[in-house]
């Protein structure tokens, strides 16, 4: 396996209902963590690792890529919202890309869409410029 900065994907939940992979975005501090299946209680787990492994080794902005993400509960939006707090204590950020309109919606119902940076696409995101 590898990890964010080798430039190696890492996979991990091999449940077959969710994965994540996490690798290198365009620029050293940037890194893409790209999300598929159910994101629920029994699978919330590899994510929360993922994105506490990309705080760590230093990255400034975490790229979630839910264009995979088929269904994502309370347990998998706390994990999103539990990093977007860890990532703001580092002088970093968490970001959605390419939210499936029924993960969208429960991002809505709870208000949580309000305070993480949203974009309709990962290309649309990527493009955006850095902030200094």
């Amino acid at each position: 396996m590898g990890s964010a900065g080798d430039g190696w994907p890492e996979r991990a939940g091999g449940s077959g209902r969710f994965g994540v992979e996490v690798r290198p975005g365009p620029a050293p501090d940037i890194v893409v963590v790209a999300v598929t299946g159910e994101l629920d209680h029994d699978t919330a787990e590899p994510l929360r690792a993922a994105l506490d492994e990309s705080i760590a080794g230093g990255a400034r902005r975490l790229l979630v890529d839910c264009s995979g993400l088929l269904f994502c509960d309370s347990t998998g939006l706390n994990v999103l919202l539990r990093a977007r707090l860890a990532a703001q204590e580092a002088d970093a950020r968490v970001e959605l890309a390419a939210l499936r309109p029924q993960v969208a919606r429960m991002f809505a119902i709870t208000g949580a869409g309000a305070v993480f940076p949203r974009y309709a696409s990962l290309s649309e995101a990527l493009a955006e410029p850095q902030e200094e």
